[in-house]
C-alpha cells in the first residue's frame, strides 16, 4: 500500500508514522506536513533514510498539490491527523482552525474522491481514516466528585486510580455538542467525512480519541508544559480550581489503535478511543510534581508551591470521559499501560531530552507562552 499520513511531524503523527514505517516495510508512507509551529522533523530523524518513507512539505488545504501527490504516488489510503488542536489558540484565532480543520479535511476528501473515482477499481481497497477528538461531544456532568468505579475495566487500567467522576460516558451514538472553536471545527470536519461516504460511497472511518500524552508532545499542552516548568521552577498556571476531568491515553496506545482500525475497522463506522483513565487536572499536576521532583533528586512534592491558579478558560468543559468498550469488544484493543507507568516513562523522556525541549521553547512557542500568562 501507498499511504499518506497527514500531520506526521506532529505529536500523534510522529508515533503513527514511526509505527507504520517500521511495522510495514512493504508499505510506502508519505508524511504530509506543513511544518507549522507544532511540526518538528527532528522527531523523525531515525526514519530519514528508510526506503519506505518520504516526507512531503505541503499544506492539506493546498488541493492541487494533494491531488497531484495522490495521482503521482498512487495513494491507496489516507490517515488524516493534521489539525490545529489547542483550545486556547482557537479562542484567540478561530479562523485558522476553520481553515485547517474544516477546509483542509474537505481538500483531502475531494482529492481522494477525484483520484479514486478515476481508477478502474474506484474505491476498492481504499480507505480514508479521519482522526477526531472527544471534545466534539461537549461535556459530561461530574456527578461523583470523589470518583466511583466505572462499569468497564481493562488490564491496563486496573490500578487504584482507575476512577470515573460520573455515571455517563461518551459513546459513539451521542450527538455532537461542541463548545469551543476548536471542537466546532473538528465536529464540522467529522460531518464532511461521513457525508463523503453517504454521498459518494467513499470508504471512510472516524475515530474520536481522548487526551493523549507521551514523548514529542508540543509544550503548549499540560503535561510537557508542566514537566518543563517544574524542572525550571516556573509557575504552574492552573485554570480555575483544577477540577476539570480528562481521560488520558498514552500516545503509543493510540497509534496501535489507529493501526488496528485502519486495517480492520468497519467502513463508515465510528470508534471511540480512550484510556479508561479519568483524572482531575489538579491531581495529575500533583503527580507530575512528585514524579519530576523524585527523578531530579529533589524532595518529593517540594515544588507544590509552584501551583498558581488563574482565571478559568472561556467555555471550559468540566468532564470528558470516553467509553471505548466498542473498540475493545469488536477489535480487541485496550490500553497497554497503567497511567502511573505511562507518566513515569513520559517524565523520564522529557527530562532525558532537554535539548529537544530547549530547541522548541526557544522559538515561537516562548513568545506565545509569554503573551498567554503575562497579564494573569
Amino acid at each position: 500500500m501507498n499511504v499518506i499520513i497527514t500531520g506526521g511531524a506532529g505529536f500523534i503523527g510522529t508515533h503513527v508514522v514511526r509505527l507504520f514505517v517500521n511495522k510495514y516495510p512493504d508499505y510506502h508512507i508519505f508524511n504530509v506536513d506543513k511544518l507549522t509551529y507544532a511540526g518538528n522533523l527532528a522527531n523523525l530523524k531515525d526514519l530519514e533514510n528508510k526506503p519506505n518513507y518520504t516526507f512531503v512539505k505541503a499544506d492539506v488545504c493546498d488541493f492541487d498539490t494533494i491531488l497531484a501527490l495522490m495521482q503521482r504516488e498512487h495513494i491507496d489510503g489516507i490517515i488524516h491527523l493534521a489539525a490545529e488542536s489547542h483550545v486556547d489558540r482557537s479562542i484567540k484565532d478561530p479562523f485558522t482552525f476553520a481553515r485547517t480543520n474544516v477546509m483542509g479535511t474537505l481538500s483531502m476528501l475531494q482529492a481522494a474522491k477525484i483520484y479514486w473515482e478515476s481508477l478502474p477499481e474506484k474505491y476498492e481497497g481504499k480507505r480514508f481514516y479521519h482522526i477526531s477528538t472527544d471534545e466534539v461531544y461537549g461535556a459530561l456532568e461530574m456527578t461523583h466528585p470523589d470518583g466511583i468505579m466505572p462499569p468497564f475495566t481493562t488490564k491496563a487500567s486496573s490500578g487504584e486510580h482507575h476512577l470515573a467522576y460520573g455515571d455517563k460516558f461518551f459513546t459513539e451514538d451521542l450527538k455532537y455538542m461542541p463548545h469551543s472553536p476548536y471542537s466546532a471545527s473538528k465536529a464540522s470536519s467529522d460531518h464532511f467525512v461521513r457525508a463523503f461516504h453517504d454521498t459518494y460511497g467513499m470508504p471512510t472511518i472516524v475515530t474520536n480519541c481522548s487526551n493523549n500524552y507521551g514523548p514529542y508532545q508540543f509544550p503548549e499542552k499540560l503535561i510537557p508544559l508542566f514537566i518543563n516548568n517544574i524542572r525550571h521552577r516556573r509557575p504552574l498556571p492552573v485554570y480555575g480550581k483544577g477540577e476539570n476531568v480528562r481521560d488520558w491515553l498514552y500516545v503509543e496506545d493510540h497509534a496501535r489503535a489507529i493501526d488496528l482500525i485502519f486495517h480492520k475497522g468497519n467502513v463508515a463506522d465510528t470508534y471511540n478511543i480512550g484510556g479508561f483513565n479519568e483524572w482531575k487536572n489538579i491531581d495529575i499536576i500533583k503527580v507530575l510534581i512528585k514524579t519530576v521532583d523524585r527523578l531530579l533528586g529533589r524532595a518529593e512534592g517540594e515544588d507544590m508551591d509552584l501551583i498558581t491558579y488563574v482565571t478559568d478558560r472561556a467555555g471550559h468543559d468540566l468532564r470528558y470521559a470516553i467509553d471505548s468498550s466498542k473498540l475493545q469488544r469488536e477489535l480487541g484493543w485496550e490500553p497497554s499501560l497503567q497511567f502511573e507507568e505511562g507518566i513515569e516513562k513520559t517524565v523520564r523522556w522529557y527530562l532525558d531530552n532537554q535539548e529537544w525541549m530547549d530547541n522548541i521553547t526557544s522559538g515561537e512557542y516562548e513568545k506565545y507562552y509569554e503573551s498567554m500568562y503575562a497579564n494573569r
